[in-house]
């Protein structure tokens, strides 16, 4: 009987602990292996602001907020591409993720809230500052027991914007979909992200649409 209410408690314990959290040190995080590119928007030598695609991620965990329109990548989300970011360990408080998490040494993160779709999928999505670089990264886990699609983007100071697609796998484990490193370019609360999912490729409806929130003013 004990036994049985220890591992109860445990299991509750684990679905308590959000995503971010319970992703470890920012290095740590496993990138996707399916990750296929990103796309580049903005500042282009002198044509003023755009938007690039990359296809490209890295899978962690990772949410922010939610959406109900279709399709992915919308063009209002917006986007940045960015890399693997390093250690972090000061958070910003944002929305509902008011929490210290552990991502390492002088890496700082501000984070929407943590969200779950009816479907299953829980996401939280996080704008990552290290030093004079910056990056978004998405951490989430899918429980709809099939594969999906993810469009992470970041939206950064001047109108530019960077956009990584990435694989999210059938599995019920956390991942996570990042976007590359990039320097700073103006405050850090000017930038922020938003992380999309629906079926591969865009087929079928917006499941779940996860922010850093707003770029502070």
């Amino acid at each position: 009987m004990l036994r049985l209410v220890g591992l109860s408690v445990a299991v509750a314990f684990a679905l308590a602990v959000p995503l971010v959290a319970s992703a470890g040190p920012v290095d740590d995080v496993h990138t996707s292996e399916h990750a296929r590119g990103a796309e580049h928007a903005g500042e282009a030598a002198g044509r003023g602001s755009g938007t690039h695609e990359h296809e490209g991620g890295a899978d962690e965990r990772a949410g922010g907020a939610d959406g109900a329109s279709s399709g992915l990548g919308d063009p209002k989300a917006g986007a940045a591409d960015e890399r693997d970011a390093g250690d972090a360990g000061v958070v910003e408080d944002t929305a509902d993720s008011r929490m210290l998490l552990d991502l390492g040494i002088a890496t700082a993160a501000r984070c929407g809230p943590e969200l779950t779709s009816p479907d299953g999928i829980e996401a939280q999505t996080c704008v990552l500052t290290r030093g004079e670089e910056t990056w978004a990264r998405t951490y989430y886990r899918n429980a709809t027991g099939r594969e999906l699609s993810s469009v992470l983007s970041v939206m950064a100071p001047g109108g530019r914007t960077v956009r990584v697609h990435c694989a999210v796998g059938a599995e019920d484990e956390p991942g996570a979909c990042e976007t590359p490193r990039e320097r700073m370019r103006g405050e850090r609360g000017a930038y922020s992200a938003v992380a999309e999912f629906a079926a591969p490729d865009g087929r079928g409806p917006l499941l779940l649409r996860s922010g850093s929130n707003s770029a502070l003013p």
